[in-house]
């Protein structure tokens, strides 16, 4: 045996997953950011039917290239209650569909014969790609450019796995030695600790059917490592739910237990068929005739499509059992805040989380208005039932502003991100800091409130009733905001800012009716200067609101 060959053998094969890999990397980027609107459109749409969710994950995962993208995505999803773990094991199925979509391309340029091989071809869009990069002036140029060569770099690693493939075919010892594992055990196993360890099951039915094509593996052992790269493949999503909820680990553990019951399933017609002497490769061998990797490709889709076909109906009997594995702990609802749209496992697909950015975001403001609600309450009735409540939320807010930028800043760093998509978030620091200091100004006024409550004072009832009209105003005001800042709408926007110009007005108004009553005697100086702040706290509020909405003008590309 050579051992110069098989050393320079083992390096080419190196070689080539780390391109493969790198390759997989900068397509699954490179999508994302091209489809990030389209991407955030399909998922937003998670909450339908079981079929619907099917079709999600295999549109998505076929979009990004990426299953295991796709699963930590839906994890954490589930983490934050946006959708339900029947859903999640729904798009589960579909991500194992929509990654077939891989091998199918991988088989597609393993033919050529004598002529110019396809994977020869589609090596050369890397060259394409890297020029489109270089020169491209726009982000969309670059984007494409990022993705033809990502899809080009994959040909490349897969030619390098090839050649090592070759050369370990020209030893007749290694062939004696794969030729000796034949235990379809054995081998779901190996194909399974390879995947974990590389944590892409694309790239270990690519290095199986490199096997199959050069004659190292025949049909069947190639059929049988496939099947554990599926279990293999889990890994990732073990580790993205064991760091999160209850839920998220639930949702893991459907993802690894669908997994092996297909597994398990086809393990068993393996051993049925073996009665009538007939295998799987024999079968595809017949519909696929003198196409090695189109056999394995072909199997790759045909076992996950029908995994899927038996697992879907059995969705309800499946959640129900990892629900009984996992129970729900008691949990102290009132020691912990958390941040209920976003968490790091969405950081794998950063144009969705770019979304749920948003939606927290729109939490954060819907939490400081109910604490204007309780401040302004507070200070014209002086009951205090809720302060304990209005403090509690007022730590969350503080909570939220600080979590919510420490993940803004670690998204912002992701790969895969469009230009808007990047002013988006450049703007929500601003964003959150003008919520959190409209819960700041709320807090101003209960202060203000406590205060005259403890000089046994009270407003006047023309101040009350001024206080009042202020609220609706506010309210007014968000409620245009909020409809500019959700759906980038400018005649909401326009709508605000006439309204934040009523609230300058009218809190000029209220100092001037202050002055009325003082010269009547009906206020005293004291009481006047709660209202006073009262008042101008209530003017910056609007001013912080209406900086929210405006943000929207930096997203006109």
């Amino acid at each position: 045996m050579d051992i110069t060959t098989i050393v320079t053998s083992l390096l080419t094969l190196l070689s080539g997953i780390g391109v493969f890999l790198i390759a997989c990397q900068m397509m699954s980027s490179n999508l994302e950011a091209a489809s990030s609107e389209k991407l955030k459109k399909l998922f937003s749409k998670a909450s339908g039917s079981k079929l619907l969710g099917v079709g999600i994950g295999a549109l998505g995962t076929a979009a990004i290239q990426s299953s295991g993208a796709t699963t930590v995505m839906t994890i954490g999803f589930v983490n934050a209650g946006i959708i339900s773990l029947t859903q999640a094991a729904s798009i589960i199925y579909g991500a194992n569909i929509g990654t077939t979509v891989t091998a199918q391309i991988v088989a597609l340029g393993m033919f050529g014969g004598n002529s110019v091989s396809t994977s020869v071809i589609f090596s050369a869009f890397a060259g394409l790609g890297a020029f489109l990069t270089i020169f491209a002036k726009k982000s969309s140029g670059k984007t494409l450019g990022g993705i033809l060569a990502g899809f080009g770099l994959l040909f490349v690693g897969l030619e390098l796995m090839s050649g090592s493939m070759e050369s370990f075919a020209a030893l007749d010892g290694v062939k004696t030695f794969l030729a000796g594992i034949s235990n379809p055990i054995v081998l779901v196993l190996l194909g399974a600790l390879f995947t974990a360890i590389i944590q892409s099951s694309s790239v270990m039915t690519s290095i199986a059917l490199a096997m199959v094509v050069t004659g190292l593996i025949n049909i069947d052992q190639g059929i049988f490592l496939t099947l554990g790269s599926n279990i293999g493949s889990c890994v990732v999503a073990v580790i993205a739910g064991i760091t999160s909820g209850t839920n998220a680990k639930r949702t893991a553990l459907i993802h690894l237990l669908f997994n092996c019951s297909g597994v398990v399933i086809f393990m068993l017609a393996a051993m049925g068929l073996g009665w009538f002497d007939v295998s799987y490769g024999s079968l595809f061998e017949k519909l696929f005739p003198s196409a090695p990797q189109v056999q394995l490709a072909m199997f790759h889709t045909f076992f996950n499509t029908v995994t899927v076909a038996i697992m879907l109906p059995l969705t309800g009997t499946l959640v129900a059992t990892v629900k009984k594995i996992i129970p729900d702990k008691a949990v102290k609802e009132d020691t912990e805040f958390t941040l209920r749209y976003v968490d790091d496992n969405m950081l794998r697909t950063p144009p969705v989380a770019v979304s749920q950015v948003k939606r927290e975001i729109l939490r954060m403001a819907d939490i400081a208005l109910q604490n204007v609600d309780r401040s302004l309450e507070m200070a014209t009735q002086l009951d205090f039932s809720a302060k304990k409540l209005f403090e509690r939320d007022e730590r969350q807010l503080n909570f939220i502003n600080r979590e919510l930028i420490a993940f803004v800043v670690r998204l912002s760093g992701a790969r895969g991100l469009g230009e808007k998509d990047r002013t988006y978030l450049s703007g929500t620091y601003r964003n959150v800091r003008d919520l959190e200091r409209i819960g700041d100004y709320a807090e101003n006024i209960v202060e203000y409130a406590v205060a005259l409550s403890d000089s046994g004072q009270q407003f006047s009832d023309d101040a009350k009733h001024e206080i009042s009209q202020l609220k609706s105003l506010l309210h007014e005001l968000y409620d245009n905001a909020m409809a500019a800042y959700q759906n980038e709408d400018f005649s909401s926007l326009d709508k605000a800012n006439v309204i934040e110009e009523k609230i300058d007005d009218f809190t000029r108004g209220m100092e001037e009716g202050h002055i009325a009553r003082m010269e009547k005697g009906i206020c005293t100086p004291s009481v006047g200067a709660q209202y006073l702040e009262l008042s101008s706290n209530a003017e910056r509020m609007a001013d912080h609101l209406i900086n929210v909405a405006k943000s929207i003008r930096n997203l006109r590309l």
